[in-house]
């Protein structure tokens, strides 16, 4: 496959553009280290380890990850700076966890004294230390204590209990995105960080350490970074600027993509396509078809084929024509799929295994 024609290639097949990708890498490697924190970008979306080796490289101090399969993967791969931005719970899990950590630094979020606990009982057994960063409600209402002297006292129990260290608190802001209005977005994300880094000095002010703030993602990126007390930025699905991420306001190139076959023209409003959405979904937004020049009315995704209606007839895609769409939404796309196509100049010069694709555990 190395070295076809992008042309050349069975379809559906997804692929990215390796200039954009490693522009738009390079690009959010700048913005971070221009707002002075770090980045540790999320690689939930990609699960590829050769980019996550591209995003250290780059600048990037190491990674976020959502589940502990996947951070096995990318351990395994030579990454060794890992967050784990989850709970990770369970005797199947924590003796995996507790391994893990004596071959990486790899640190996970807390917000319950009974993982803790836990946490702690596992990292001595299996003589480790498992780094632990307090997760914050600051919004989403989703995990995490709440803010405050709730996270003074969890803070306190982590100290006391061997095995696991406190590194830090972590939030993730993202309640903000539903918010339309560029002011009202500002401040939410300001009031959310301002709940993390004012409970950050909380701990301080009682003499105990805290060296992680993180929180920030691809959707809010242009603000969180640049608030007092946060030190790192969990931004990574921007790198691929998707359709969602530019719906959230992400200034950088389309750079994922999804190269299929037009199957059938019923009529002259209709294309059809042979990806639906086990291969290129749509319900999260819909992929967006490159170089037609008539406005697409509705995208409708069947198991197994892409239907385009569009708001004026079209003559020029045939039967056998290849089209090519951008991701919709990486992160309910790229697991779908086995490989990773890297194109450059329209040439295939890489295939990537998607090695994190079916971490369920």
């Amino acid at each position: 496959m190395i070295g076809l024609p992008k042309s050349e290639l069975d379809t559906p097949a997804l692929w990215v553009d390796l200039d954009r990708l490693e522009q738009n890498i390079t690009a959010l490697a700048l913005h971070f280290k221009n707002a002075g924190v770090h980045w540790r970008p999320h690689t939930k979306g990609s699960k590829v380890p050769a980019i996550a080796h591209k995003l250290v490289a780059a600048g990037a101090i190491g990674i976020t990850c959502a589940k502990l399969g996947e951070a096995e993967v990318m351990v395994a791969a030579g990454i060794t700076d890992i967050l784990i931005a989850n709970q990770i719970a369970g005797r199947h899990k924590l003796p995996r966890l507790a391994n893990l950590c004596r071959q990486a630094d790899v640190k996970v979020a807390v917000d319950n004294p009974r993982n803790v606990a836990a946490l702690g009982a596992a990292a001595v057994t299996y003589g480790a230390e498992i780094g632990v960063l307090i997760e914050l409600n600051s919004g989403m209402e989703r995990a995490g204590v709440q803010p405050g002297e709730a996270v003074v006292a969890l803070a306190r129990l982590i100290t006391q209990t061997p095995g696991v260290r406190l590194r830090g608190l972590m939030t993730w802001e993202g309640h903000a995105l539903d918010l339309s209005d560029p002011t009202q977005k500002r401040q939410e994300i300001e009031r959310s960080i301002g709940l993390a880094t004012s409970s950050a000095e909380l701990c301080r002010g009682q003499g105990i350490p805290i060296e992680i703030v993180s929180g920030g993602g691809s959707g809010t990126y242009k603000v969180t970074p640049f608030l007092p007390g946060v030190t790192e930025i969990q931004a990574g699905g921007a790198i691929f600027c998707d359709v969602t991420y530019q719906s959230w306001g992400v200034d950088l190139q389309p750079a994922l993509f999804v190269q299929t076959t037009v199957t059938s023209r019923p009529n002259p409003r209709r294309i059809i396509c042979d990806a639906g959405f086990k291969s290129l979904p749509s319900n999260d937004a819909p992929p967006a078809p490159l170089g037609l020049a008539q406005k697409v009315r509705k995208v409708i995704s069947s198991a197994e084929h892409g239907a385009l209606e569009l708001e004026s007839p079209n003559d020029t895609l045939e039967v056998g024509d290849l089209l090519d769409f951008v991701v919709g939404y990486g992160d309910g796309t790229v697991y779908l799929h086995d490989v990773l196509v890297g194109v450059r100049n329209g040439i295939v010069e890489c295939v990537w295994p998607i090695l994190g694709r079916g971490k369920l555990q």
